[in-house]
């Protein structure tokens, strides 16, 4: 009898030792047993509804709503409204463009003067935004020159659009002096250019964007190309631009269009913890994950993946928060 019961004892003293340290349990090796994503809120800050910030931002909050995460996608301003609310805690993500977030971490160009934003994290490369300069056949526009006196929606102030055309206004030896310029988000801008009441529009987005296609509809879309010296000025003092093209199936136009591009990255808050970011991409690169952020648009689906998830952040002077580093260092992305 004295035996059994010693037998029993070390039995469930193993039992007990077993699930303590994790052993032969379906959570073993589990990156998420650190993470209780029920108590995380998530809010992903996206763009305007006419944009692609806004699906691509809202397939990121599925995800995240899948893995268990409290969640939201809120619908913004794009880049600069980001920015400043990823700052304020007004939210844990954001996709911003890469350009303007170095400006905004170096204290040049739109933020001038301003305090140097140190404090902002990347988490992951996203997509190239593509400076899409739109106007039409009707116009008469055909080169950055022609734009002088004609009337232009440059983006919402210091949006990251607006970023673009001013940069581009420069490369080009002109100023917004030259031009008619409105401070209109490019939806309000190309709502203008179907009533004739604007001529150039300045869409930075990533391509097959839907307020162009839309335009398209009603009217044959011309782009105003950035190509020879001006791309070459542009590139030289902003290195985070690169030559890009505008296929002419894209759109329907009648040949492909040279013009700059820029990265888009994730921002996230430096108050989330290492392992929950870290939790965060692995659901995001999941096999799921890519499938569901990609049927949200086919950028999506060509651009974001893993190999390429360093593209806008590396070898510049936006941080990576530590969650995501050890993340990419694991993968082998990051030596």
């Amino acid at each position: 009898m004295l035996k059994r019961m010693v037998c029993m004892v070390l039995v469930v003293a193993l039992a007990i030792m077993t699930a303590a340290c994790g052993g032969g349990g379906a959570d073993k090796g589990k990156k998420d047993a650190k993470v209780d994503r029920s108590k995380e809120f998530i809010t992903v800050l996206t763009g305007p509804t006419s944009g692609i910030y806004f699906p691509i931002g809202g397939a990121f909050s599925k995800v995240v709503g899948e893995m268990g995460y409290k969640t939201s996608a809120t619908a913004t301003g794009a880049t600069g409204e980001n920015i400043n609310a990823i700052l304020t805690g007004k939210g844990e993500l954001a996709i911003a463009m890469s350009d303007s977030v170095i400006q905004a971490v170096e204290g040049f160009g739109a933020y001038e003067g301003k305090p140097k934003a140190t404090d902002l994290r990347a988490m992951m490369g996203l997509w190239p935004n593509v400076v899409q300069i739109v106007t039409t056949e009707d116009s008469g526009i055909k080169t950055f020159a022609d734009i002088k006196g004609k009337r232009v929606g440059v983006g919402a102030p210091n949006s990251g659009v607006e970023l673009n055309a001013r940069m581009i206004f420069e490369a080009n030896g002109m100023s917004y002096d030259d031009a008619k310029v409105d401070y209109l988000s490019y939806g309000e801008a190309i709502d203008q250019m179907k009533n004739g009441q604007c001529d150039v529009a300045f869409v930075t987005s990533g391509l097959g964007n839907a307020t162009i296609k839309e335009l398209g509809t009603s009217k044959k879309i011309v782009f105003v190309p950035v190509e020879g010296e001006a791309l070459k000025k542009l590139t030289a003092k902003y290195p985070f631009y690169v030559e890009w093209k505008i296929p002419k199936d894209t759109y329907g136009t009648a040949g492909d269009t040279i013009t700059a591009a820029v990265m888009n990255i994730m921002l996230v808050s430096k108050n989330l913890s290492d392992d929950v970011v870290y939790d965060l991409l692995e659901g995001f690169y999941s096999e799921k994950g890519l499938e569901t952020i990609g049927a949200s648009h086919a950028t999506a689906k060509r651009e974001i993946k893993l190999e390429t998830a360093l593209r806008g952040i590396q070898g510049t002077s936006v941080k990576l928060h530590p969650g995501a580093e050890k993340f990419y260092k694991d993968k082998g992305i990051l030596k």
